[in-house]
């Protein structure tokens, strides 16, 4: 029996091996054709539609082909999952949008190991790589060994009771809410920019094909799409990498060459840094620091005054008969003010903010191949920031290592293998896949600093490529580039790129065919709806299945439960896009956020909960407050927005760290807050015995 049993695995794994390769065989095939048809006259109005459809298309069938009512199948795709699949599906569901997009953008921004006021991109890289570590060594082999169905399943199991599931279910639903925000609204700028179509309308296109993965089958489905989405993903981010190595450096072997590239860096940095044209450009932007803060003095009287201003200018344009567009931009000006003071202090204040970081040399990014920022044998200042680049950089990456052996929905996925011994080969190949992207992403960030540098700063604005506009209609955050200074000439302190940009723009900054515009879009969409499926799959069970009464303190499941969370489903994806289409933020910092809160809800109470017999459900259920409290208490009191908009001081950091790794106060607290109140009740327990 053994041995049949032995062979028809053995069969099954062929199968799925021969599968696998047909589809990427397939997908090549597929993307040689387009070449192909580019070439031969295709327009770009027809090939970014094409990839968005067929993208959304092969994910429905594998949803559809993929569907179950039965709840072990829903909620761990039937515990059968090869280690190799499912720690491909792992990565698919890692690489989100903030990994695939932003990374590279980090990194770009923010250099290796960042400055003062941003923490540096290899925080990310090794803190969330790291954290895999922690998964495979303290969590997912022993919660795979209870046989559970999702993380808060464990609290029931470990600590009975109502509460500390209960909890555990509203930490579940908030960091993954937070997280699939960023998710759709990566799938809104991508599915808006291959289409044309206006951003609400592209979050409602890629959100089709999360539902059609996630609704119909749980995660049996969700597994089966990850790793197609995983293949899209891979091609998708190390084929225009390596085109632009090649361009550059002559091989397309970019993670073993890109070094190259960082003392050419150095020498266009030095050149910027001295250039006359711009300290031009960094002396306009000190002089518009210093009029928002002359507005912030008393912004009620400066918001009236902007107000009355440019009405006069109105009413002086029309009087002249100036153009209509003079008229229709003051206009323009004039409904773009604050609305009242407290608006206009928040908005002048970020815009304050803003400006002085551009006055500073390169635009206010690092050098590329600093350590970190200041000197520690320089200047009070210089010493001050350099142990501000230092704390913020550790702190950053500890809450990512934390927040990765915490996340529910990364958790779940390890749920669905066969064995213990399978759950932690399905960790090594995460890790493995995972890094064959996280080694390319600083190649990347080098490879575009240097083509923007040496290829389009010096460029004259009658003459600048047309993506530029075309991404700055998506959404105008995402690029700008202005004549400051009014010379013609593009200077880099002119040019202000976001993180979600750089990836997204590579393949046509590099100047590489469409057709990878259209790949990477793809792969960013994929690499989004891949995380999405599971997070809305996680918010929906915490909902149904982990709010629901236990039986005889059994954690079971039922069909009826199975439908409850499908329609579940489909309303919280409704309400996530509603959210996502009010644009709250970049997505890498709504990312990091969410990091920080799965950590300080759930880490303290899952290693003392696995490791400490003496923990109690009293103390989970402190630990999971006071941790949640303080780091999300931090997260305001340190939010310079919410802090401008109460008219506070701007200062309001605790040693140095950024509001988005809170997590490294709520951590401690939360662990603290469990050993007291578990000791507490070891007290209490002992003396009731002795009485």
């Amino acid at each position: 029996m053994a041995d049949a049993a032995s062979r028809t695995g053995r069969a099954h794994l062929w199968r799925l091996h021969r599968q696998l390769l047909l589809f990427l065989l397939g997908f090549i095939a597929f993307l040689l054709a387009m070449a192909w048809a580019e070439r031969a006259g295709l327009s770009r109005g027809w090939i970014g539609p094409i990839f968005l459809f067929l993208s959304v298309m092969v994910y429905a069938v594998i949803g559809i082909y993929g569907r179950t009512a039965d709840p072990e199948e829903y909620y761990v795709a039937g515990r059968r999952i090869p280690a190799m699949y499912n720690g491909m599906a792992t990565a698919a569901d890692w690489m989100s949008a903030a990994s695939f997009i932003s990374l590279a953008g980090a990194l770009y921004l923010q250099g290796f190991s960042g400055t003062a006021t941003q923490p540096g991109g290899l925080a990310y890289v090794l803190g969330w790589t790291g954290g895999f570590c922690l998964v495979g060594l303290l969590i997912a082999p022993r919660l795979r060994g209870m046989r559970l169905y999702t993380v808060p399943d464990f609290f029931a199991v470990r600590f009975g009771g109502r509460w500390p599931r209960l909890l555990a279910a509203l930490g579940a639903i908030a960091c993954s809410f937070m997280y699939v925000v960023a998710q759709i609204y990566g799938i809104g700028l991508i599915a808006s920019r291959l289409t044309g179509v206006q951003f609400e309308i592209g979050i409602l296109l890629g959100l089709g094909g999360v539902l059609l993965c996630s609704f119909l089958g749980g995660m049996r489905a969700i597994t089966w799409t990850q790793v197609t989405q995983y293949v899209v993903l891979l091609l998708a981010f190390l084929i225009p990498v390596s085109w632009l190595a090649y361009k550059q450096l002559g091989t397309p072997l970019a993670t073993l060459a890109y070094g190259a590239q960082l003392p050419k860096i150095d020498r266009l940095e030095r050149a910027l840094i001295d250039s006359p044209a711009e300290q031009d450009v960094r002396a306009i932007h000190r002089q518009r620091a210093r009029e928002f803060a002359e507005r912030l003095e008393d912004p009620a009287a400066a918001l009236r005054n902007e107000r009355v201003r440019l009405e006069e200018r109105i009413r002086a344009l029309r009087a002249r008969g100036a153009e209509f567009s003079l008229v229709m931009q003051a206009r323009r000006e004039l409904a773009a003010l604050p609305r009242d003071a407290a608006s206009a202090r928040e908005q002048w204040t970020r815009a304050m903010h803003e400006a002085q970081e551009r006055a500073q040399p390169l635009g206010g990014l690092p050098r590329q191949g600093q350590a970190f920022a200041g000197d520690p044998r320089g200047t009070p200042e210089e010493r001050a920031a350099f142990q501000a680049s230092r704390w913020n950089f550790m702190a950053l990456m500890f809450c990512l290592m934390i927040g990765t052996a915490s996340l529910p929905h990364l958790l779940t996925r390890f749920y669905t293998t066969p064995s213990v011994a399978d759950t932690r080969r399905s960790v090594a190949w995460s890790l493995v896949f995972i890094a064959l992207l996280y080694l390319s992403t600083p190649a990347l960030a080098v490879l575009v600093k240097y083509e923007v540098m040496q290829g389009l700063v010096g460029s004259s604005f009658d003459q600048l490529p047309h993506w530029i506009a075309q991404w700055a209609r998506v959404d105008p955050a995402l690029i700008s580039a202005q004549d400051i200074n009014g010379d013609g000439v593009l200077q880099f302190g002119e040019l202000r790129l976001a993180a979600d940009m750089i990836m997204l723009a590579t393949p046509e900054l590099g100047g590489l065919p469409y057709v990878v515009s259209g790949l990477v879009a793809a792969g960013g969409l994929a690499a989004a709806l891949s995380t999405a499926d599971g997070l809305l799959l996680t918010i929906s069970n915490a909902l149904v299945h982990d709010t629901a009464p236990l039986r005889g303190g059994v954690v079971r499941v039922s069909a009826h439960r199975v439908v409850l969370s499908k329609f579940t489903l489909l309303a919280t994806a409704m309400v996530a896009a509603a959210v996502a289409g009010l644009k709250p933020a970049e997505i890498i910092s709504l990312v990091t956020a969410s990091f920080s809160l799965a950590a300080a809800v759930f880490f303290p109470s899952l290693v003392l909960g696995l490791f400490w017999r003496g923990a109690t459900a009293r103390g989970a259920v402190a630990g999971m407050l006071v941790g949640a409290s303080v780091t999300v208490g931090y997260m305001l009191l340190a939010s310079p927005g919410w802090r401008a908009a109460w008219g506070l001081a701007p200062s309001g950091v605790w040693g140095y760290i950024h509001p988005v790794s809170a997590g490294v106060f709520g951590v401690p607290a939360g662990f603290v807050a469990i050993a007291l109140v578990s000791w507490w009740d070891g007290r209490r327990a002992a003396s009731a015995r002795a009485a």
